[in-house]
């Protein structure tokens, strides 16, 4: 316990040396981690991945101890994060149509950034709900694998959102706040090319999705009644962290003059709203599932 204590403090004072050096400008990151030619891997690439598998190992360890069969979970969870990444581009994609129409090869180019998660959730449940319909004898619920997925999807996001870091992107609207951030001139918005330091909205919200994680994982073991009730509160502490933190944002998506993301985790937050009072409301379905 002593060493795990002295490792976690050792990484805490790492990161927080690496981010004093960025945000004040005196270390620029490059967004490549290799090149080989024309061929390269990028760390927004690497985050994201690194975030999906830890995600999957978490969930398939917790969905044996229930009794899922490691077979149809392994499909189910292949075929949720294929149409997720899919769903999450294609959301990207339609809301910038107007770039892309131009620019049509870069559609393809997911490493170069562009992912929206309200395309993924969507995708994601509807991949869920397909499949829970389709496949037979199936060993789990669509509530229990939805709550699988939500449990651990914050972690996974946690984690992927240092991708933006490194390109630097997702950032906010100019600060003087201590933890601001220096971004490099040629990544600032032509309206903000004479202000060096941002809000640091990718850190907001990575902070925010761990600390939804933490938050589902005490909830799951004290106080959860029925399968469902995860993944509806997913659906609302996120959705209530992204619209906050959208509102900072300088690359928001619009539909018209509304923020996209915000409207999306509007409607997601009253579905999860909704759902939390219809599963919670019901006999306990956890021994019979």
């Amino acid at each position: 316990m002593v060493g795990r204590i002295i490792i976690f403090g050792l990484c805490f004072v790492l990161l927080f040396f690496f981010l004093s050096n960025v945000f004040s400008g005196n270390l620029i990151l490059s967004s490549a981690i290799l090149k080989l030619g024309r061929f390269e891997i990028r760390y927004y690439s690497v985050f994201i991945l690194t975030g999906v598998i830890l995600a999957y190992i978490l969930a398939r360890k917790r969905a044996l101890k229930e009794g899922v069969k490691a077979e149809q979970l392994d499909e189910l969870i292949f075929y949720a994060i294929i149409f997720g990444i899919v769903g999450a581009r294609l959301f990207y994609v339609i809301f910038n149509w107007n770039y892309y129409r131009n620019n049509f090869i870069e559609i393809f180019m997911v490493w170069h950034g562009g992912l929206a998660i309200q395309g993924a959730i969507v995708f994601g449940i509807t991949v869920f709900i397909l499949y829970s319909k389709i496949k037979k004898n199936l060993t789990f619920s669509i509530f229990q694998a939805l709550d699988l997925g939500a449990l651990y999807l914050p972690l996974g996001q946690s984690i992927g959102r240092w991708g933006n870091l490194f390109n630097y992107e997702a950032f906010g609207g100019p600060t003087t706040l201590p933890w601001k951030m220096y971004v490099p001139s040629g990544f600032r918005p032509i309206k903000y090319i004479n202000y060096e330091y941002f809000h640091p909205t990718f850190l907001y919200e990575s902070i925010w999705d761990f600390s939804i994680f933490l938050l589902l994982i005490l909830y799951i073991e004290r106080h959860r009644k029925n399968h469902g009730e995860v993944f509806a509160l997913y659906l609302c502490f996120y959705s209530l962290g992204r619209i906050c933190i959208e509102s900072l944002r300088l690359d928001s998506l619009f539909w018209g003059e509304v923020r996209v993301a915000q409207l999306f985790s509007a409607i997601l937050m009253i579905a999860g709203f909704i759902l939390f009072i219809y599963r919670r409301g019901g006999l306990s379905d956890l021994r019979d599932r």
